[in-house]
């Protein structure tokens, strides 16, 4: 896999085709990562407008996912993936680069 790919599962892509409907806006999900959580780098989720110049930009199922460049260089790799436990359901990132993580799965370190 080419390290500046990213893969957004089905699951993701049907889950946040629901949130952006609700809401009426686009299908676009944007990662971030910011410094932070309990491990030094926590994911952030959010719905865009539409994918900045330096973006990647992933497209699945009529969705998109897109991430900034900074970000990018800490979760290239990535399969982002939505599921559903007995615990709730969560937007997940399985990153190949990081070295450790936490209990909560949404920080990380490298």
């Amino acid at each position: 896999m080419d390290a500046q790919t990213m893969i957004l599962s089905p699951s993701a892509a049907a889950r946040v085709a629901v949130i952006a409907a609700k809401q009426g806006k686009p299908a676009i999900l944007r990662l971030s990562v910011e410094g932070g959580g309990c491990s030094g780098f926590q994911y952030k989720f959010g719905l865009a407008e539409a994918p900045q110049d330096d973006d990647l930009v992933i497209e699945q199922g009529g969705v998109v996912l897109v991430v900034d460049s900074i970000s990018l260089d800490l979760v290239a790799g990535s399969v982002v993936d939505y599921v559903e436990s007995l615990g709730g359901a969560a937007f997940k990132v399985e990153n190949p680069q990081a070295a450790s993580g936490c209990g909560c799965g949404s920080s990380f370190s490298v």
